[in-house]
């Protein structure tokens, strides 16, 4: 009980930075827990953190699910089937193989950009399919331990024109229909699974709400070049002593 209960906090705490909380997951609980896979544990958490974004975001996805924006609805339905398309391959693939902190650091890369970009005013000139394509595939490849789908869909969001807090919300409602199906797979696939680690979705939810509030709180009081610069330095060394 209690090992899922610290995973769920980890899970809360650091889903929303970007920061891989899969990978963060899946190691801790590699060390914790034998009799399943820590991947499976790193995606089931999820569900926790998913729930909590549905609540904070709850007027969005009203108006997503009430037809009342379409275009949203329209963005969230490219970027969902394209991770998932690419997404559930990748998820078969590694899902028994360690991967390297070398993600973390292209991550960390990737969070260095993303800053460049909001210093200099830069953007591509993206239609918002195109952005969404996109923005799709990165998420996708977050499935990999080390790479940060919060940190992928940043980098990806910041080439379209959306102002920084915009970035993080379209970035968190991104993860919802995907980890919907996720966890619905992870439940027909892994009953033991839902049975042992409720437990950490009921503190992945209650610290996953209140990092959330306190996070965007925090970006509208600062430069967002400052939040990705960051964030960016932090990744990078992370990956640096974890591969050191």
């Amino acid at each position: 009980m209690w090992t899922y209960i610290l995973l769920g906090i980890l899970q809360g705490i650091f889903e929303w930075i970007p920061i891989s909380s899969e990978g963060i997951i899946a190691l801790t609980s590699n060390l914790l827990l034998k009799e399943v896979s820590s991947i499976d544990v790193a995606l089931f958490l999820h569900l926790g953190t998913f729930l909590s974004a549905l609540i904070y975001f709850r007027t969005e996805c009203y108006e997503i699910l009430t037809l009342k924006n379409k275009k949203l609805l329209r963005f969230l339905i490219i970027t969902t089937a394209v991770s998932l398309a690419l997404g559930y391959p990748i998820y078969k693939l590694i899902k028994n193989i360690a991967v390297g902190s070398i993600l973390l650091i292209i991550t960390g890369m990737g969070l260095f950009f993303t800053a460049y970009f909001q210093k200099k005013k830069i953007n591509i000139r993206l239609n918002k399919d195109k952005l969404a394509v996109i923005a799709g595939l990165l998420q996708g490849l977050a499935v990999i331990p080390g790479l940060s789908r919060s940190g992928a869909t940043i980098f990806g969001l910041s080439l379209g024109k959306q102002n920084p807090y915009e970035i993080l919300k379209i970035s968190y409602l991104m993860s919802l229909p995907v980890v919907f199906v996720m966890c619905v797979y992870l439940f027909l696939e892994n009953p033991k699974l839902v049975s042992d680690g409720w437990f950490g979705l009921v503190s992945s939810f209650i610290i996953g709400f209140l990092s959330l509030h306190l996070l965007l709180s925090f970006v509208r009081k600062i430069s967002f070049f400052w939040f990705a610069l960051g964030f960016g330095i932090l990744c990078f060394m992370s990956g640096i002593l974890e591969f050191l």
